[in-house]
């Protein structure tokens, strides 16, 4: 992508691939990662698809990293609509599966193409890229297998599938104590059940495929890359790398990379930063609310938020995921908008979420708690009202209210991990957050993290030495 500042002067000490799902939440660290490579006088060439390649570009324009796209297997699956080639752009979640066993056809394009690139040192490609392992190996460069989440999700989830804690309880809303970590208590609705069901056939669903062959390939791989650092979770770390297989390197938060990256004062500020400058020049507060990229809620769900955050009185930035009208034909999202105007604002766009949460305006956000969304928060120092919806964010959402302390819940109407959330609920726990004695608690600890995240990637902070063990072990091997 051209002569930068990354390149100059450096020797070639070294080749990394990497491989990020299509998917911007899996896409965005491996992009910070990249720089963190290019900084130790690494090569770097990142693989995708036309469609998810403008996004890279952009992202690492400034870089030397070079972008090769491999066309995504199309025909494959009907299911599939054209053109679709993130899981970002689905019209449904139920979609993912396929997606993501479809990536599979990619490899005989992947393997033509790395045996044209100069000689490979290692590669780090997503979880969800089980297939990469085997390509590896046949050119002979180990793998890194690196996955969205963090030590204290994968450790419990360990824990809980080799004891079978999950065939005990009667009912999926008791509490079940994790047995290697007995403060823990877990219930059944903290897990993703597709992945053990069936299809009608009496076969193995296709979720059940592929966890099973990210699952074999992980424990195949060379090691794992976490997007997390060791301050953060030390018992997690600590047992999986004593008593699990591959060892865990935690270089991150990878978030953290970006984050003294300086914004260019003459391009146009986005609207939402202008009306955050707003309000920070009148001393207002603000809550951050999104959910991420693929989490679907209902006509009726939205309007329950709606209903929460209008009669709060709390200053909000809502970013809606929106996938056409028929998400908000329910519910008058003008009305609401109109409503709100001055002291709330709805965008309906892709926005770059970890500036949100550093903007000095912002003081709480209100999270489905993907990973990445969880390490933007504690880098930003902004405490966390935790709404699990899917995949592993229920465990995260424990990890951050139950175990480091830096967030609150929201109240679910019948007191579990994913009920519904009524407008009273919603509208209680915002003001305990961003107004309540329990809110400052929280935010006080989360700066405490913020603190010992910035020092991990630091210059001999923990995550900094982990990237430097890993790339001196590389350049041996």
């Amino acid at each position: 992508m051209g002569s930068t500042i990354d390149s100059q002067h450096v020797e070639d000490e070294g080749h990394v691939v990497l491989f990020p799902f299509m998917s911007k939440g899996h896409t965005i660290p491996l992009l910070h990662l990249s720089r963190l490579f290019l900084s130790r006088r690494l090569r770097v060439t990142i693989f995708t698809t036309p469609a998810n390649r403008p996004f890279i570009n952009q992202s690492l324009a400034d870089t030397s990293a070079s972008v090769i796209s491999l066309p995504f297997p199309q025909s494959i699956s009907p299911e599939i609509p054209s053109g679709v080639e993130s899981t970002d752009n689905l019209p449904s979640i139920n979609l993912f599966f396929p997606f993501a066993l479809t990536t599979g056809h990619m490899q005989p394009d992947f393997e033509r193409a790395l045996q044209t690139l100069p000689r490979v040192s290692f590669m780090v490609s997503d979880a969800f890229l089980w297939w990469t392992l085997d390509s590896a190996d046949k050119l002979g460069f180990p793998r890194f297998v690196f996955y969205g989440f963090g030590n204290y999700a994968m450790d419990v989830s360990k824990v809980v599938a080799e004891n079978r804690l999950l065939h005990g309880p009667e009912s999926d809303d008791e509490l079940i104590t994790v047995t290697r970590f007995p403060w823990i208590k877990i219930t059944r609705k903290d897990f993703f059940h597709e992945a053990f069901t069936k299809d009608d056939h009496d076969q193995p669903s296709q979720a059940s495929e592929f966890h099973m062959k990210a699952a074999v390939a992980t424990n195949r791989s060379f090691g794992m890359i976490v997007n997390s650092f060791y301050e953060l979770e030390p018992v997690f770390t600590d047992y999986w790398n004593s008593e699990c297989e591959p060892k865990a390197w935690c270089v991150g938060p990878l978030c953290q990379v970006a984050q003294d990256e300086p914004h260019d004062d003459h391009q146009d500020k986005p609207i939402w930063i202008e009306w955050l400058d707003e309000k920070l020049e009148k001393g207002s507060w603000v809550l951050y609310v999104a959910f991420g990229t693929q989490a679907e809620l209902s006509a009726e769900q939205l309007q329950e938020i709606s209903k929460g955050l209008e009669n709060s009185n709390i200053n909000f930035l809502w970013v809606i995921r929106s996938k056409g009208s028929e998400e908000t034909a329910a519910w008058d999202i003008n009305g609401f908008e109109e409503r709100v105007k001055g002291r709330g604002m709805v965008v309906k766009e892709w926005v770059d979420q970890r500036r949100i949460l550093m903007h000095e305006s912002v003081k709480g956000f209100v999270s489905h708690c993907g990973w990445n969304s969880v390490l933007e928060g504690i880098c930003a120092g902004v405490p966390i009202l935790a709404w699990p919806m899917m995949a592993e964010q229920p465990l995260n959402a424990r990890m951050v209210v139950e175990e480091i302390k830096v967030g609150l819940r929201v109240e679910t109407c019948d007191g579990s991990v994913k009920g519904f959330v009524k407008s009273e609920g919603l509208e209680k726990m915002v003001k305990e957050l961003m107004e309540g004695e329990k809110g400052e608690e929280v935010r006080k600890k989360v700066k405490e993290f913020a603190d010992l995240a910035s020092k991990a990637v630091k210059e001999g902070g923990s995550s900094w030495l982990t990237l430097q063990s890993l790339t001196d072990e590389m350049r041996q091997h």
